[in-house]
């Protein structure tokens, strides 16, 4: 896999193209906004990663020229923490957005996260296990029995569901459904649990350590 990492702190790109070396990916890296478009137009990228403030060219300028290129998953990796920061991020297109500081193996995480992902796009139906989505008639069932959920749930739902099988930060989660707040989410995510996942096996809704939540069926154990 082959990655652009665009940061201006020398230090910090040093540190991060050290460890994705070890963990087995290739990393080109630029210093200013204007070295990163270089890249981009001249190279092929399965992930770019972007500081906000760069020199010569933002990470919000190169971002929409990433955006106009095609849809090369993009993760934010900055100190800009205002939530007018982060809804600006992931409204331009960003798939992730970290703050720093942060812990490599975070980061490595939501990389790995991204990479996974298919081709995506608005299904009319999703189905996991014995759970059924019917996103035209906004009607969810499990067990073939149907399930009442609120706005904000079926919503929940739905981004959990489009992206089955990965990882979705709290700070993702906050962006697109709650208007950039987090304190909302620890509860929505149990009243979806109590309504999809109490009665029935196997659960479906997980929480991933402090990254965040994902829809999926885990054979071997429950991390909830």
């Amino acid at each position: 896999m082959r990655l652009l990492l665009v940061e201006y702190d020398a230090k910090t790109a040093n540190n991060l193209a050290e460890g994705f070396s070890k963990s087995g990916f290739t990393l080109d890296v630029a210093l200013n906004g204007l070295d990163g478009r270089h890249f981009v137009e001249e190279q092929t990228y399965d992930l770019i990663i972007l500081d906000v403030m760069l020199p010569g060219l933002n990470g919000w300028q190169l971002l929409k020229l990433i955006r106009q290129r095609g849809t090369t998953p993009v993760l934010f990796l900055t100190a800009a923490d205002a939530i007018e920061d982060r809804l600006r991020g992931l409204e331009l297109g960003a798939d992730d957005y970290l703050l720093k500081p942060f812990t490599f193996d975070e980061l490595l995480v939501r990389v790995r996260t991204l990479l996974r992902r298919g081709p995506t796009g608005d299904a009319a139906s999703y189905s996991i296990a014995d759970l059924e989505i019917d996103m035209t008639r906004q009607r969810v069932s499990r067990g073939g029995q149907r399930i009442s959920l609120s706005e904000n749930e079926f919503a929940l739902l739905q981004l959990l569901a489009s992206r089955q099988g990965d990882v979705l930060s709290r700070t993702l989660i906050a962006a697109q459904i709650f208007a950039g707040d987090t304190r909302p989410i620890d509860v929505a995510v149990h009243r979806l649990r109590s309504k999809i996942d109490e009665r029935y096996l196997p659960k479906l809704i997980h929480t991933v350590g402090d990254v965040g939540y994902q829809l999926a069926v885990l054979e071997a154990f429950d991390l909830r």
